[in-house]
């Protein structure tokens, strides 16, 4: 793939965890205080019911479960659990448990897809991990074990739908926008009723409450998930996973432009850290072995892996905060 061409697609899917990153400003001004679950279902549902409407496709066969399962690794099991650490956990232990994901990816791409670590992701990884800590984590962390527990499970499954996703692929003639639709449906379905039996009957919405649902069900999952979806299609899944490194960064901008917090000389050089992490994420690496969806070897193609969608980003706010984000 032309470098230009590379670079225009990385931009594109890097809208998703931008978009991301407001989520936590948009729930603090904006929606009910403490329905996570019901922000959660929200956007997951209704996002998920209006690209049914607007693809009119349903899953055949084998791809009922395998929607099902992805919709349950992407939003249905993952938002519970990033919630949960949210909750628990100081914003910044959070998104620094959330920064370890493409490391994850590269790990079960390894496992799953037989492509072969290579040292720049795997520093590009570490670099992100370390910046983001500078970025968010704050001295005075506390840790909560169930807290960390919950993040750990939610990152490791974010991860392997990445990579589960790219070996199935998707099913031939079906589009982008229906495959999301059916996984947000899917964890919209779980996600309701819960909210429902968790956090009671949803409260009398104010127009500053709908025009925030709206906000992140329109752009924060309908858009940056069709445009998140299309990056992990055509780029690697490792390259797409280091984007995700950018939701802290917009988060915390977020928190400076309109929260008037301040930024230190640590959280600027974890700025730093990370974009360096970002971009070194997206270099082409040397062809390596694959496997298709059917275990037979394919050609080595690192810049053009299996068509799939791929999950959420991290659950990552401003510092010492989280925002639950849809991944």
């Amino acid at each position: 793939m032309p470098g230009g061409r590379r670079w225009g697609i990385a931009a594109l899917a890097a809208f998703a965890p931008a978009a991301w990153g407001t989520t936590y400003i948009t729930t603090t001004e904006l929606l009910p205080a403490d329905r996570p679950l019901l922000a959660a279902a929200l956007r997951a549902l209704p996002a998920g019911l209006l690209l049914l409407a607007v693809t009119r496709r349903l899953p055949r066969g084998a791809w009922w479960g395998k929607a099902a399962a992805l919709g349950m690794l992407n939003i249905g099991a993952f938002f519970p659990l990033i919630f949960y650490g949210a909750y628990h956990l100081p914003g910044g232990v959070a998104a620094t448990i959330g920064a370890v994901s493409p490391l994850l990816v590269i790990a079960f791409s390894a496992g799953l897809l037989g492509v072969r670590p290579a040292p720049v992701p795997l520093l590009a990884g570490l670099i992100g991990v370390a910046g983001v800590a500078l970025l968010v984590l704050r001295g005075d962390a506390a840790f909560s074990a169930t807290g960390v527990a919950a993040m750990l499970v939610a990152t490791t499954l974010m991860a392997f739908a990445v990579v589960l996703g790219k070996r199935w692929g998707r099913p031939p003639g079906v589009g982008l926008l229906a495959l999301t639709g059916w996984q947000l449906t899917a964890g919209g379905i779980v996600l309701a009723p819960l909210a429902l039996a968790v956090e009671g009957p949803p409260p009398a919405m104010t127009a500053g409450n709908v025009a925030g649902y709206a906000y992140l069900g329109l752009i924060g999952t309908a858009l940056a998930y069709a445009l998140w979806f299309r990056g992990i299609e055509r780029l690697p899944a490792a390259s797409v996973a280091f984007l995700g490194l950018i939701n802290p960064i917009v988060a915390t901008l977020a928190g400076l432009l309109l929260l008037d917090q301040t930024l230190t000389a640590w959280q600027l050089a974890g700025l730093v850290l990370v974009l360096t992490g970002v971009l070194l994420g997206q270099r082409p690496q040397r062809p390596g072995r694959s496997r298709t969806s059917a275990g037979a070897p394919a050609a080595p193609a690192p810049a053009a892996p299996e068509r799939a969608p791929a999950p959420p980003e991290p659950a990552v706010a401003g510092p010492g905060k989280t925002a639950p984000t849809g991944g």
